[in-house]
């Protein structure tokens, strides 16, 4: 059975494990106050081209995406996603766990505009009633999308202004941030992120980490106390070391940007398949998922040999499924499955 329902299938890129194995009877302070964490700041600071931003390691994405919105809204307020977001449907409830609302806006692909978030905003405080509702304080958006589309550069300039207007912070969900920016037609840096958004984090656990995010966070007023939050949400590990050495890693020599490209680039190989076929694709991804369109019968051949996620029926006799690349998936996989798709 080969795999492609995750980024996530395997450990972690030898590197890092190199890395890992090297550094592993140091001795450091605990809780990422040791000198791999600082490097890996450091190395984040400059790819941003900011030396005033705060950079945190957290040990996953739900504990990231937590800390962070509890850290940015008062009692009453809520973050606007959208519907397909991962906060509103793939986290457990966690936002609601914190005494948060999650106001999520309806998404055909996953994305939101600025429009929608002005538009929820401005009904928000034109309704009479509006102190006895959820007041939205927040937009959270992911990039790439749960649906694997990427926002260009002028939606999320449009997005951040509407923010800065309406007085709502923005903050990008990055657990796919490499595959985003390896993916044709992208024109967002790390730069773009640290002067558009209140905080984003780059993605590990997905990327050739063992596990771990890295926080950046541009607002300096939503910095305040944050790891205080951090250890009280369960996001600090003790031994902290482990999170920076492995972005050390990831980070030299643009180990992540070679990873991220090598999984997009055999994520279009497998599009180019289904196409060649004249299967469709539920969603026009150009990044390391893919959303083809299949008959039943045809799914379940493709399913003897190879693991996928189903994702949603489209008609009577036609599902479309989820076929996911990753920063370790071989071109020798990646051939098989086309050379199956060819058979069908």
């Amino acid at each position: 059975m080969i795999r492609f329902e995750c980024d996530y299938s395997e450990g972690a890129h030898p590197e890092v494990l190199r890395r890992l194995q090297e550094t592993n009877l140091e001795q450091t302070p605990g809780y990422g106050e040791d000198c791999h964490c600082a490097n890996a700041a450091a190395m984040i600071k400059k790819l941003c081209g900011r030396e005033d931003i705060a950079v945190h390691f957290l040990v996953g994405g739900t504990q990231t995406n937590t800390t962070v919105i509890k850290a940015a809204l008062r009692p009453h307020q809520g973050v606007i996603c959208p519907v397909s977001g991962h906060i509103n449907i793939h986290e457990s409830g966690a936002i609601e766990s914190t005494g948060h609302k999650v106001l999520a806006l309806p998404s055909h692909d996953g994305k939101i505009t600025a429009e929608q978030i002005k538009r929820a905003w401005r009904e928000h405080w034109e309704d009479a009633t509006h102190e006895h509702m959820v007041q939205p304080g927040m937009v959270y958006i992911s990039n790439s999308t749960e649906s694997g589309l990427i926002y260009t550069l002028s939606e999320l300039t449009a997005i951040s202004e509407v923010c800065h207007e309406c007085g709502l912070l923005l903050y990008v969900d990055g657990a796919r941030l490499g595959y985003a920016m390896a993916a044709p037609g992208n024109d967002i840096t790390f730069a773009d992120m640290a002067r558009l958004t209140d905080a984003f984090y780059i993605g590990g656990t997905k990327q050739g980490a063992l596990f771990g995010e890295a926080l950046v966070i541009s607002n300096p007023a939503l910095n305040k106390d944050f790891r205080y939050l951090i250890k009280q949400q369960g996001g600090m590990l003790a031994k902290g070391r482990l999170l920076g050495i492995q972005f050390e890693a990831l980070l030299e020599n643009d180990l992540y940007g070679q990873l991220s490209r090598k999984a997009v680039g055999q994520a279009l190989r497998i599009m180019a398949a289904f196409a060649g076929k004249g299967y469709p694709q539920l969603f026009k991804s150009y990044t390391n998922q893919q959303f083809p369109i299949l008959p039943d019968e045809k799914m379940k051949k493709l399913a003897e040999k190879y693991a996928f996620s189903y994702w949603q029926r489209v008609d009577e006799n036609h599902s479309a499924v989820r076929f996911c690349t990753g920063w370790a998936t071989t071109e020798e996989q990646v051939s098989q499955l086309i050379a199956d798709i060819e058979a069908l």
